[in-house]
């Protein structure tokens, strides 16, 4: 049985993730995030109604009924549950191929569950197959929902002003960011380059989206826009590209933020929170600017639990997640695009000039290593090759050892202000680890 991961569950579709699984995931999150109402999108994937379907067919038997979104993105749905105080459901893997898929959910209030309340749905899925799973279908009650509210609610998230005389290139991915990204944009008075915005089931990601920034970097020197956005499958991740051309990762885009955020006094507490794959120029950087961070694992929901106990404005990773926490409850790729956007129109400044300019990105090797089965005491068996490393690279570097949470895979980054350095040192990590199994 599929069993929950970082974000959900994320499975191949209709092999391991089946609607019977689904059905059983519906019935089990009614019971345990209540309510009379939940809230359900999902992005472009062919498997997409087959699954929603017995998914509501799960929440029809707590007599739970459905309010359908349709095709949409995560954060429209966050959004959705936070305005109107209901738990809801994201069917989407993501940045993931067409042929996955996946169940997203989130508490009444738009937040995504924390591992406490997984684990409770968790057991209540281990009970349902020990009583007999799967459950039969029961017809859903379905109403008709929008989003209407949410693409006004990013619209005015800029106060007023206007995109008018820019051109912007939008990439989305063929997903869910096809159904909102253009229209907010050209409500925003831009002439907009829209790319990958004819889903057909199974072109979503396929050589597109923010996992493949050169689609909508080609994209905007060919035209001369002032700006590229590329969103992933379900709209709550971005790359952002300058009019030079220039790529801007996560990394770059939470930083620019920061500081105009700043400058703003929108920075809570002048705190930014960050995960621990963050590159160690962006901590020098924000030191450099008297901006403190604060760091967790990896995850945005991690993120997410950490601004909400600080009362903090801003966090986000690597990958492209960014988090507004005055303004949504979750990563939102067109949110943070048309954020980043307005931050670039006011200053008068080429995004990519800016983005360059902001900090230093110290060359960083992560590589990944299979083991036989997880080492519980991994930890403390390397302290000494992870002590030694950390002796060479001194100030100038950081090692981070993580073991994945799904499976018997450790994860090893190293970083280093020489990109020589780092990957040697990263080597004699991996055989380290290696040796232990």
């Amino acid at each position: 049985m599929l069993r929950f991961g970082t974000d959900g569950v994320r499975a191949e579709a209709l092999t391991q993730l089946t609607p019977a699984f689904a059905r059983a995931l519906g019935s089990a999150a009614s019971r345990v995030l209540g309510g009379t109402e939940i809230a359900i999108g999902r992005d472009t994937r062919e498997s997409g109604p087959e699954l929603q379907q017995a998914f509501a067919e799960g929440c029809a038997s707590e007599g739970v009924t459905v309010r359908d979104l349709g095709v949409v993105p995560t954060p429209a749905v966050a959004w959705v549950c936070a305005a109107d105080d209901l738990p809801g459901a994201m069917l989407s893997a993501s940045h993931n191929p067409w042929q996955d898929n996946g169940i997203k959910l989130f508490s009444a209030g738009g937040r995504k569950l924390s591992d406490a309340d997984q684990d409770i749905i968790q057991v209540e899925l281990d009970a349902a197959y020990e009583a007999g799973y799967p459950l039969e279908p029961v017809e859903p009650i379905v109403v008709a929902g929008s989003i209407d509210r949410y693409i006004d609610a990013v619209v005015a998230s800029i106060d007023g002003r206007d995109f008018s005389g820019s051109t912007v290139v939008l990439d989305s991915a063929n997903g869910s960011a096809s159904t909102t990204a253009k229209i907010i944009f050209e409500r925003l008075g831009a002439t907009v380059v829209s790319l990958a915005d004819e889903p057909d089931g199974r072109n979503i990601n396929n050589g597109v989206g923010s996992t493949h920034p050169e689609f909508v970097q080609a994209a905007v020197l060919e035209h001369g826009a002032d700006a590229g956005f590329a969103f992933d499958g379900d709209a709550d991740r971005i790359a952002a590209v300058g009019r030079d051309g220039a790529v801007i990762d996560g990394d770059r885009i939470i930083a620019m933020s920061a500081l105009d955020r700043r400058e703003r006094g929108r920075l809570a507490h002048d705190t930014v929170v960050i995960t621990v794959m963050t590159n160690l120029g962006f901590r020098r950087a924000m030191e450099a600017e008297g901006v403190q961070i604060v760091e967790t694992g990896v995850g945005d929901r991690y993120v997410l639990e950490a601004l909400d106990a600080g009362s903090f404005s801003l966090g986000g990773e690597q990958s492209g997640h960014v988090i507004h926490r005055d303004l949504a409850t979750t990563g939102d790729g067109v949110l943070t695009a048309v954020q980043l956007f307005d931050a670039v129109q006011r200053r008068g400044v080429d995004m990519g000039n800016w983005g360059a300019s902001v900090m230093t990105r110290f060359p960083q090797v992560l590589e990944n290593v299979r083991m036989a089965e997880k080492i519980p005491d991994l930890k403390i068996r390397l302290e000494g090759a992870i002590a030694a490393e950390e002796a060479i690279l001194g100030d100038s570097g950081r090692v981070l050892i993580r073991e994945s949470g799904t499976e018997p895979v450790v994860r090893v980054m190293v970083e280093a202000a020489d990109a020589d350095l780092a990957q040697a040192s990263t080597s004699r990590l991996v055989d380290a680890v290696s040796a232990l199994g």
